[in-house]
């Protein structure tokens, strides 16, 4: 049979059939994925071949099937290995808030820079519009205007009073969509406020399945009752960016991307040569200061990978 994995602790996933059922998986056997060194060999949005276990009312993953794309994340221990939030989404949404918590524009760039990387189309959603006064009003419409000039689309919601939620709504639909930001953003109460029915079929799907499956470090896969999924991610802390190599990286922020043609040297860092385009653009105002702090940021973090 073959379905689309759900949910994951790691050693158990959940998996929704074809038949529109749902099956407890395991993976059958040692798993590995050419190119990607993780420690989840299979997650949420991977579309699987699985079998039933002889007389158990369990089943085994046989099969992963090629990933259109996938997000990844540096691994929370020390070491190299990395973990695969989610597969074969159509766009991410990054929820973003300017206070209680603030989000940073250093953590914005690198997940951008992320999607940039692996081809997902992402989205700012600007969450607690409701608790925004004048001024902060002021620089939210600066930041979405910094973005925007950019290529990103920036939206501003409010979980609590449902201000800009139809417009969200209207995005999802009929996409497979990863939502991703800081603990705190209210990432869960805006996927809540889109789709109310999820808590009462978070519910039931527990009570069928007892295997562990209630841990928040994973990413879990929601469908949408007007078309599409959801995918709702643990709240990140910090972001690394990973897999990229530093003379990639200009490639990954778009207004970069632009001027890097122009530069004297084809090899050119952005960083300290002569008759550099980019350094150029900043200094001529066409490249935000922010963005490049972010690029320069980044990219000395290559320097010291161990």
């Amino acid at each position: 049979m073959k379905g689309k994995v759900i949910k994951s602790t790691g050693s158990w996933y959940i998996v929704l059939g074809d038949d529109g059922n749902y099956y407890d998986c395991r993976i059958k056997g040692k798993f590995r994925i050419k190119g990607i060194k993780s420690t989840n060999p299979i997650a949420v949005g991977d579309v699987v071949d699985f079998e039933m276990e002889p007389g158990e009312p369990t089943a085994l993953i046989a099969h992963l099937h090629d990933r259109e794309n996938y997000i990844i994340r540096k691994s929370v221990n020390l070491s190299k290995q990395t973990q695969v939030i989610a597969a074969n989404m159509d766009q991410a949404v990054l929820v973003v808030t300017l206070g209680a918590p603030r989000t940073s524009l250093g953590f914005i760039d690198r997940f951008l820079v992320t999607s940039e990387a692996y081809h997902i189309p992402t989205i700012l959603v600007f969450n607690k519009y409701d608790i925004y006064d004048d001024e902060a009003k002021v620089y939210l419409q600066e930041i979405k205007d910094l973005y925007g000039q950019i290529g990103y689309s920036c939206y501003d919601v409010s979980a609590t009073t449902g201000y800009g939620i139809e417009v969200i709504k209207g995005l999802l639909k009929d996409k497979t969509t990863l939502f991703s930001g800081h603990s705190g953003v209210g990432k869960s109460s805006l996927i809540n406020a889109i789709f109310p029915e999820k808590q009462l079929k978070t519910m039931a799907i527990s009570e069928v399945h007892q295997k562990g499956m209630h841990t928040t470090t994973f990413a879990e896969m929601f469908e949408l009752p007007f078309g599409g999924f959801v995918i709702d991610t643990p709240g990140i802390r910090e972001l690394g960016v990973v897999d990229i190599e530093p003379e990639e990286l200009s490639g990954y922020f778009p207004e970069l991307r632009e001027f890097s043609p122009q530069c004297k040297f084809n090899n050119c860092t952005h960083v300290h040569e002569p008759g550099c385009a980019v350094i150029k653009g900043v200094e001529e105002g066409h490249i935000a200061p922010t963005r490049y702090d972010s690029y320069i940021s980044i990219f000395h973090n290559f320097d010291s990978r161990a």
